[in-house]
């Protein structure tokens, strides 16, 4: 009791540092589409003195391209077929002072809002919502409920076309005070946009607070005894949609990321979010139709967008009584040339000190060590489980333990394989170093032999024959040299520990000169492609021939 106690007030000191450190600023005024003001809200306006409200989401790390301080584990190893446990790296759209932040729609899109913007006509005729048709003669506090209800029963290219106009408007160059309050980047404004399934997930979890709070790779960011209080699902809302900010906000201060409309993010569903068949459209968090036993943070789901109707034989645009959205502001990558510049400069340290600590630099290409790397990071799982759920203490200690034994096996596994990968590769590099000797050697006997052939005719078989033979060998040569690279780019998605520890047997077995070279020019293509993710055949192949120059087998220098 006295552990889950600890646990909850760091959540609640969390929470209360969140709200701080977005904005200092008093909590702006209640109004119909900010029921929920509170301090750090970010208000853009809209027609009729209505607003869109966001959140400042922090994302930590101070650089532009990150590093491993912003890898999040996302999915449910619990969760469906779509769901499975992933590292990505989350990221900011703007700077805040030594921050990154992301900004994330407070509330679900609203009816009202999208009336405010293209009037009660516009939504009459892309609503495919019988109720919707009769909103414009609704009255009073009818009226106002129905407004502050989430968008929804609309096309997908409705919604698109709700986010340009916006931007439109926001951007019109008669009314420069609109687009003020948009945050900036390299002097740009931000616009409007769908969020990211990543920058979606990363804040329905909880962002830095439930990070801090260690609660952040939980199914869900509170207790699920408490589900009813922070979303509206099957059970407590019966496939009805309600109005906006009823149910509590999560950490990061946004209401109904879980249940009520399921909300259309950016880009295709692909399987793994990051891989996969591009599909349809992805949607998050569920909806008044989930059932309460499938919330959860990692929820996500296909719409097909454009479906193929069984019954009249043919494809039809999609509306889903229980399907909308939520905004975000993003800006460009590139804002300026002199930004470009900044970002080719940034990048080179990012290749070398970060890059190979981040998803993209472990890649999916060395499965064992991914294994390795989700080994490593089940066991805190396993140990906050158990400190929930004391009986459950000696099971977990044996899978702990049982996890241990198979990350032993690994580790083992990756040092043979590393070894052996090693032994390949110094093989391709002695062979590919043994053609280039004959090469330069045939290069100038095929010199002298069309020297003698300006002298007599007689000497084209012999130029003919040294061609050829160059020819073949040059095939040769390259053929070792291409798997010298493939494999150099294998053994770099290994961690260093293994492939250094390869070296340092091979060169233990008493190498020759001409090996020891090949060893010494491995160790540093390894190095630089694990570091860069980049193969360098021009620069590896002169390397090769500086190193193996006017060369003998006794290691000498004529």
């Amino acid at each position: 009791m006295k552990q889950t106690a600890i646990r909850l007030l760091g959540v609640f000191l969390m929470t209360l540092l969140a709200g701080a450190w977005a904005e200092q600023a008093a909590a702006p005024k209640r109004s119909l589409f900010n029921p929920k003001p509170a301090p750090g809200d970010l208000e853009l306006p809209m027609p009729s003195g209505q607003v869109m409200v966001f959140r400042a989401v922090r994302v930590p790390g101070h650089g532009f391209w990150g590093g491993a301080e912003r890898v999040v584990q996302l999915g449910d190893a619990g969760g469906g077929i779509f769901e499975g446990v992933q590292r990505l790296q989350v990221a900011g759209s703007f700077e805040a002072g030594e921050d990154w932040v992301c900004y994330i729609g407070k509330y679900e899109v609203t009816k009202g809002q999208y009336v405010a913007l293209l009037g009660f006509d516009a939504l009459a005729r892309a609503s495919r919502d019988p109720a919707d048709k009769k909103l414009k003669q609704l009255k009073g506090k009818q009226r106002l409920k129905a407004l502050r209800r989430p968008l929804s029963f609309l096309r997908y290219r409705d919604y698109l076309d709700f986010i340009a106009a916006y931007n439109r408007w926001l951007f019109d160059p008669k009314h420069p005070e609109r687009a003020a309050a948009l945050p900036h980047y390299q002097g740009v404004p931000g616009f409007v946009r769908l969020p990211t399934e990543v920058e979606w997930e990363y804040a329905a979890r909880g962002g830095e607070p439930a990070r801090k709070a260690g609660i952040f790779t939980d199914s869900l960011p509170f207790p699920h005894a408490r589900l009813g209080r922070y979303a509206w699902h099957l059970g407590n809302a019966r496939h009805k949609p309600r109005p906006i900010g009823l149910r509590k906000a999560n950490l990061l201060g946004l209401h109904d990321m879980l249940g009520n409309v399921q909300e259309i993010v950016d880009g295709r569903f692909l399987p793994e979010i990051w891989q996969g068949k591009p599909g349809g459209v992805p949607v998050r968090g569920g909806s008044v139709s989930t059932p309460a036993e499938q919330m959860r943070s990692a929820l996500r789901s296909e719409l097909d967008a454009w479906a193929w109707d069984t019954d009249r034989k043919r494809v039809i645009e999609r509306a889903s009584f229980d399907t909308g959205l939520r905004l975000a502001i993003g800006s460009n990558v590139v804002a300026s040339p002199a930004s470009r510049a900044a970002l080719e400069n940034e990048y080179q340290n990012y290749l070398e000190k970060l890059r190979a600590r981040t998803p993209v630099g472990m890649t999916l290409n060395n499965l064992v060590a991914q294994a390795d790397f989700d080994l490593t990071h089940a066991n805190p799982i396993l140990r906050r489980i158990a400190e929930r759920h004391p009986k459950l203490r000696a099971d977990l200690g044996a899978i702990e333990h049982y996890l241990d034994s198979a990350r032993k096996r690994l580790d083992d596994a990756q040092r043979a394989n590393a070894r052996s990968l090693a032994q390949d590769i110094a093989r391709n590099g002695v062979n590919f170093s043994l053609y280039l000797a004959r090469i330069d050697q045939l290069d100038r006997a095929l010199d002298k032999a069309r020297e003698l052939l300006a002298l007599s005719t007689r000497y084209q078989k012999n130029v003919d024959a040294v061609t050829a033979k160059l020819a073949q060998l040059r095939k040769s040569a390259d053929e070792q040299f291409d798997a010298y690279q493939r494999r150099v780019a294998e053994l770099g998605n290994y961690p260093p520990r293994y492939y250094e520890s390869a070296f340092k047997a091979l060169g233990g077995k008493a190498p020759s000169e001409r090996e020891r070279r090949v060893l010494k020019l491995l160790a540093r293509h390894v190095a630089a492609y694990h570091a860069q993710r980049k193969i360098a055949p021009r620069q590896w192949r002169d390397e090769f021939i500086k190193a193996f120059n006017n060369f003998n087998e006794r290691g000498n220098q004529p």
